[in-house]
């Protein structure tokens, strides 16, 4: 491969982790919201704090499903630069029926859990591209 071809493909993959940035970061606001709106509902803001906790839970999952799609061309475009990226992020289907037909106490605790390991995937996971895309920067310095 040419330097040019290298430099583009490069530049590709920096664009592609980028977008995959974007959409990691808007999971975890989600997140963060739905985390927050979770407390509200265990210190017995019940209507609020469930229906806003649901709400952004689906904003986050919306989020993470976008990110997944984006890793995808991510992982494409690496290959044509480097390896292979590989992370998987779940939020549990059973959550939001757990929560709203067990509401309680315990209910509440659990999802808060899921919400904070989801939480800790979605650092990780940004951390993960965020490393890639600092690579990408080093190998477009050096072919330049």
């Amino acid at each position: 491969m040419d330097r040019g071809q290298n430099l583009r493909e490069i530049r590709e993959a920096m664009d592609a982790g980028r977008r995959t940035l974007q959409y990691l970061y808007q999971a975890r606001e989600q997140l963060n919201a739905a985390s927050n709106f979770g407390i509200a509902d265990m210190l017995g803001f019940d209507l609020i704090g469930g229906i806003g906790k649901h709400m952004k839970l689906r904003d986050a999952r919306n989020e993470l499903e976008a990110a997944k799609r984006q890793v995808v061309v991510f992982q494409k475009e690496l290959q044509d630069v480097r390896g292979v990226l590989n992370f998987q992020i779940d939020i549990g289907g059973f959550l939001t029926f757990a929560d709203f037909f067990f509401d309680g106490i315990l209910a509440d605790v659990f999802v808060q859990s899921k919400i904070s390991e989801a939480k800790e995937q979605v650092d990780r996971a940004i951390w993960q591209v965020e490393q890639i895309v600092q690579d990408l920067l080093r190998m477009e310095r050096e072919a330049l």
